[in-house]
């Protein structure tokens, strides 16, 4: 039996757009425009491709499916995880990559079984709940939800880390930042669907899992752990134990310090690798959530502003720019990329949905690490777009 609504699902948003507008970074409009053009990418099966004639992969589509929820599309969202649902291997995976065609996702393109792809339903059907309060939706997703957990927790390692896929040994911090995340919203499911033990296993597990994400070090001085593929060259590496809820606090603001200089170029965005003159809107939009949740959302609006030279006038958002050769690179607009926009806005203007899933503060099993309190922050003066 499912429980009555709770208070976060009844503060769910009733204008849309309205209140990532909130934000103080665009006007309604252009956020209906963006959504609008999210919308129009969505295949008739309900799938979210990057773009026409390329690709879906389930993470960039639960990301996309959450901004329309976000910006006032609920319906689109449903039909999203709908889709989903539907194409959910007898495993509980989903395969990496789907070919797009005009009627939507045909046969897998990449059938590799990606843990972090297949977990982030969790942190999408959660969103969706919270913001439409339908006990119905969540009924009807919680046999893929649980599925989905079950197949990831079983790439677990002895030292909390998850295996990226079934065929690897390796486990990424990117990808395992995420699964936290993913695991507390699958908690906060079970807890709502009255299932008290895989509630009680899946904490566990994401305990297990997010103090490995929260060690991780590479930053600031501090010696990588050593349970995490090298990939310290990407800056999702960088701001993802903050976006995927594990540190918090102190301990975020001094992983985001640490890392500033080496990723943010002023005035254009995030780098996606530290040795690339390349910025991309993605990375850029990530990291101003992660810049919320670590207590600075001004920090996160001037780069939000930044980025706004990526914006095309169709409302999507360009992949990339090469600022060495002032050139647009590569040459597409992604659902994923808008999709990263606008959760970004619904963050700062004030979305309680959204909020719940990238603040964490009301998800079960976390954070893992807060450390202690500043009084101010300590990115460079005045901004960060501010001197190097």
């Amino acid at each position: 039996m499912v429980r009555p609504p709770t208070q976060a699902s009844d503060a769910r948003s009733l204008s849309g757009g309205a209140i990532l507008a909130g934000a103080g970074v665009l006007e309604l409009p252009l956020i209906e425009r963006t959504a609008a053009g999210i919308a129009a990418i969505q295949r008739p099966d309900g799938s979210i491709p990057w773009f026409h004639g390329d690709k879906t992969d389930p993470w960039d589509h639960v990301e996309s499916a959450m901004a329309l929820d976000a910006a006032g599309r609920p319906a689109a969202a449903e039909a999203a995880y709908r889709w989903l649902a539907d194409r959910q291997n007898s495993d509980g995976s989903w395969y990496a990559n789907y070919t797009d065609t005009p009627e939507g996702a045909a046969e897998p393109s990449d059938k590799t079984k990606d843990a972090n792809f297949t977990a982030y339903i969790a942190v999408g059907v959660y969103h969706h709940w919270l913001i439409t309060g339908d006990d119905a939706f969540l009924d009807a997703l919680w046999p893929s939800v649980s599925q989905a957990v079950e197949f990831v927790l079983g790439l677990q390692r002895a030292d909390g880390a998850i295996r990226w896929n079934p065929d690897s040994d390796e486990a990424l911090l990117t990808g395992c930042s995420s699964m936290y995340q993913a695991l507390r919203c699958a908690v906060a499911i079970a807890e709502r669907m009255c299932e008290p033990r895989p509630a009680s296993e899946w904490t566990d597990a994401a305990l297990r899992l997010g103090r490995a994400v929260a060690s991780a070090g590479g930053f600031g001085g501090q010696p990588s752990s050593g349970v995490f593929a090298e990939k310290a060259r990407y800056s999702m590496d960088w701001y993802y134990p903050i976006l995927g809820t594990a540190l918090r606090g102190a301990a975020a603001r001094a992983r985001l310090d640490a890392g500033w200089e080496r990723f943010v170029v002023p005035g254009l965005g995030t780098r996606c690798v530290d040795d690339r003159p390349w910025v991309t809107g993605g990375e850029t939009f990530e990291l101003c959530i992660a810049l919320w949740a670590a207590g600075r959302p001004d920090h996160a609006r001037r780069l939000l502003t930044d980025a706004g030279h990526l914006r095309d006038p169709d409302g999507l958002y360009w992949t990339g720019y090469v600022y060495a050769d002032n050139a647009i690179w590569p040459e597409e607009k992604t659902s994923w990329t808008a999709g990263s926009l606008l959760l970004a806005l619904a963050v700062l203007g004030g979305e309680p949905a959204t909020r719940t899933v990238f603040g964490g503060e009301d998800l079960p099993a976390g954070p893992i690490a807060a450390g202690r309190r500043e009084a101010t922050p300590r990115i460079g003066e005045p901004t960060p777009a501010g001197s190097r």
